[in-house]
């Protein structure tokens, strides 16, 4: 008899000065919460937050999400470029127990393939505690570039769910229409679906 899906709570994060103050709307989060929804056959309980490019602020929504609100996964938008006001790495990087350079290396070389300025970004990923925290880019388009993958080059997402079993979290289990993610045999489990 197979085991019921596991539920999954993930953080998503938007991450800009003028959303967080109504200049205008919001995209990161709807984009973010509908990749996800289509992406996992998991029930997910999502804790969305919107809030400016301020690094304490960033930091203590981060050690919140993962300390207090209990994430397994944090995903946030916005805040990776070159500017002064970007800082969502550095604040990534303070909640840091331990980073995970791949994420960024292959989102960038993801997005090599549409936009030469991909370069420019400085997306990182952390885990903290059991939870893993991953900096994505700010457009909607980018965000499922980098998440789904494209042709020449894997989608991160394949990564995640095996990275969460590693460090301790449900297994995540994906549509393979959306993105599929990889395990080694040895790790994989009946689908539980």
């Amino acid at each position: 008899m197979s085991e019921p899906v596991q539920g999954v709570r993930i953080g998503i994060v938007s991450i800009s000065d003028r959303a967080s103050t109504g200049v205008y709307e919001d995209k990161g989060l709807p984009a973010l919460q509908a990749w996800l929804s289509s992406a996992l056959l998991n029930p997910i309980e999502f804790q969305p937050r919107l809030i400016p490019d301020e690094r304490p602020l960033i930091a203590a929504t981060l050690r919140e999400l993962v300390d207090e609100a209990r994430c397994d996964l944090v995903l946030t938008t916005g805040g990776t470029g070159p500017a002064l006001r970007d800082v969502t790495p550095e604040a990534t990087l303070d909640v840091a127990d331990r980073e995970m350079p791949g994420f960024g290396e292959q989102m960038r070389q993801i997005s090599l393939h549409f936009v030469p300025t991909a370069i420019l970004s400085r997306q990182v990923a952390v885990i903290r505690g059991r939870a893993l925290i991953i900096n994505l880019p700010g457009q909607p388009k980018a965000i499922a570039e980098t998440l789904a993958g494209h042709p020449a080059a894997s989608g991160i997402f394949a990564a995640v769910p095996y990275c969460i079993d590693l460090i301790g979290g449900p297994y995540l289990e994906t549509r393979e229409e959306v993105c599929m993610a990889f395990r080694p045999k040895s790790a994989q489990r009946p689908n539980q679906s």
